[in-house]
């Protein structure tokens, strides 16, 4: 019992360093929108103004392409809470990144601007960018990072390791939460570009839900999750979610620190 709670306060400290790594600055000389922060294009999700259409590109190192309810999973979410009346689609490629070993915030970035197939605001349309590579970040504790306004790695290696005996959760189900759980982050949650009317921020865990209902609460993205849920694991926006996305989109939440506004 005591390795169980030395184990969760020490993943709680590490998470914080990791699975927000965009709360840096980006990338100097790349495009603007690569040097903003998770939850940066919040509001061009959330609007049709400008971007009618939103595509989830999804750049996959050989054997590691990630789960056909993963996409559903993260498509269908999206389209409950972003305004794209011309859809979200998500374009899946194999990908041999010139890249080795563990992975740095850094290191997402520079291949995540490497291999992306258009700017994240091209035109009509909205870009995410999705890494699913070999190898596990730099602090294996972190099965997913957000690192900019439009990029996130899932490392399916450490989802594997997360995976208990009993496969409850099973790894299938980790890597759907966690992949919903980074793109939240894209989306501001929580409290990324805002400050909530409703206190649902784990104060020990800033930027994550105190709500293990939640797909944003604190552990989800953490290696110890296996510890935490026995069951199933949430891969859903709660409430609480759902309203501060529902008031930036009416402009009755104040969203701060935008690459684009309507």
């Amino acid at each position: 019992m005591q390795r169980v709670v030395l184990a969760l306060m020490l993943a709680s400290l590490m998470l914080l360093q990791g699975c927000l790594g965009g709360l840096r600055d980006g990338l100097a000389d790349a495009l603007p929108e690569q040097r903003g922060k998770p939850g940066g294009l919040t509001l061009a999700c959330l609007s049709s103004s400008q971007f009618t259409e939103m595509v989830i590109e999804i750049d996959h190192a050989p054997g590691y392409a990630p789960e056909a309810s993963t996409v559903q999973l993260l498509t269908e979410r999206l389209d409950d809470v972003c305004d794209k009346p011309d859809g979200i689609r998500a374009v899946i490629t194999e990908t041999e990144f010139n890249h080795s070993g563990a992975w740095s915030a850094e290191d997402v970035r520079d291949q995540a601007l490497a291999y992306r197939e258009a700017p994240p605001m091209d035109g009509a349309t909205l870009r995410w960018h999705l890494l699913f590579p070999a190898g596990g970040y730099d602090d294996d504790s972190v099965l997913g990072v957000a690192v900019n306004a439009a990029d996130v790695a899932v490392f399916r290696d450490s989802i594997d390791d997360a995976e208990n005996i009993l496969r409850r959760p099973s790894a299938e189900d980790i890597e759907n939460s966690v992949t919903l759980h980074e793109v939240g982050h894209l989306l501001g949650l929580v409290n990324l570009v805002y400050t909530s009317p409703r206190d649902h921020e784990d104060p020990d865990h800033p930027g994550h839900s105190s709500n293990e209902d939640s797909v944003m609460y604190w552990a989800v993205d953490s290696s110890s999750l296996g510890a935490i849920f026995s069951g199933e694991l949430p891969n859903d926006f709660d409430d609480d979610d759902r309203a501060d996305l529902e008031d930036l989109a009416s402009g009755d939440l104040e969203a701060r620190d935008q690459l684009w506004r309507p």
